[in-house]
């Protein structure tokens, strides 16, 4: 397995991560009192306010920009294109998704945009030059 395909694997856990702190901040408590419900979690994360909301909006976006990532990965291996550049930026968008999420947890919204763009941007770099490799 390669850097890249480690990263991807990191890419697709960590929303999960990040909705798994909201949950486990409710531990303990009733449904009746803002305990996790799982059987309408949707609902209930609808109902969540500050951090645990973002922590739900961060889930929701690290699964909007996982397609692109996995799609640059193996678009860049298919193409054989060198893999040591494939991994370095592979790890950049695993940082930037890291401290994305941070952002979003810290409510510091014109930085978390800013690394959300230099995530996109290194998904982006990974597969840009299949554009123009002969299949």
């Amino acid at each position: 397995m390669t850097i890249a395909n480690t990263c991807v694997l990191i890419a697709a856990v960590l929303p999960v991560v990040t909705m798994g702190l909201a949950k486990a901040a409710t531990a303990g408590k009733r449904r009746s009192e803002g305990g996790y419900d799982n059987n309408n979690p949707r609902d209930w994360a609808a109902r969540q306010e500050g951090w645990k909301a973002r922590a739900a909006a961060a889930q929701n976006n690290g699964f909007e920009i996982l397609p692109i990532f996995v799609f640059a990965v193996l678009a860049a291996q298919i193409a054989g294109l060198d893999q040591a550049r494939t991994d370095q930026f592979a790890q950049i968008f695993i940082v930037s998704r890291l401290v994305y999420i941070a952002l979003y947890l810290a409510t510091i919204a014109a930085l978390r945009s800013v690394v959300w763009g230099v995530g996109l941007a290194c998904a982006i770099a990974i597969f840009a030059p299949t554009l123009s490799a002969p299949f």
